[in-house]
């Protein structure tokens, strides 16, 4: 086989692999990561807040596996209960700029039935990890995915949390009722969870 031909095989199964690579985070404002995720940049998130009407909500799939600080973590503990999850790293700029708007609403709601949940991604060093959550006060665990393993079992063409940072909101069943793809403010996460929260 020449090797034009072979170039010409290649090719699409290098754009298929880069394609998918930036399906699965992208995010975190143009910024280059920082140390502990090499030099890979990412896209910045859509900006979007989905809201889906009860009836029509998807489960998301089994999430289970250490937390940063080592501990197991399952997200089947918290049925009954609205999880806000979000996706995070310690290099991230808007992971910072909103971690206070998450630590602050999560100690506001949490004897209303809210748990707080966070996917820690592309932070090969834990103490990476640790730091952010002493430094912002985060109260609540955070699965440490440095690999992305939790992400990529969400199914394709579902609410799935595909930038960095990310949040789903998970109704009492456990289904996505919302999914913001952006950091978020204190007062859009607020309003967010509202109509949830006051759900019978």
């Amino acid at each position: 086989m020449s090797q034009t031909r072979a170039s010409r095989r290649r090719t699409p199964l290098l754009a298929a692999g880069v394609a998918a690579a930036a399906l699965l985070l992208s995010a975190c404002g143009g910024q280059q990561a920082g140390s502990s995720s090499g030099d890979t940049k990412f896209v910045q998130g859509t900006g979007d807040i989905t809201k889906v009407a009860e009836g029509k909500r998807s489960s998301v799939p089994d999430l289970s596996g250490p937390s940063v600080d080592g501990k197991k973590l399952d997200l089947s503990d918290y049925k009954g209960k609205v999880v806000v999850l979000n996706v995070w790293g310690s290099w991230c700029s808007p992971c910072r700029a909103e971690a206070p708007n998450l630590a602050k609403v999560a100690r506001d709601t949490e004897d209303k039935g809210v748990q707080f949940l966070g996917i820690n991604t592309r932070d090969l060093d834990k103490a990476n990890a640790k730091a952010f959550e002493r430094n912002y006060k985060v109260g609540y665990p955070s699965f440490y995915d440095p690999s992305g393993k939790l992400i990529l079992k969400f199914p394709k063409n579902t609410l799935s949390p595909q930038a960095i940072p990310s949040t789903l909101i998970l109704d009492r069943e456990g289904k996505v009722a919302v999914r913001a793809l952006k950091p978020l403010s204190e007062k859009e996460l607020r309003s967010a969870l509202a109509p949830l929260v006051d759900a019978k």
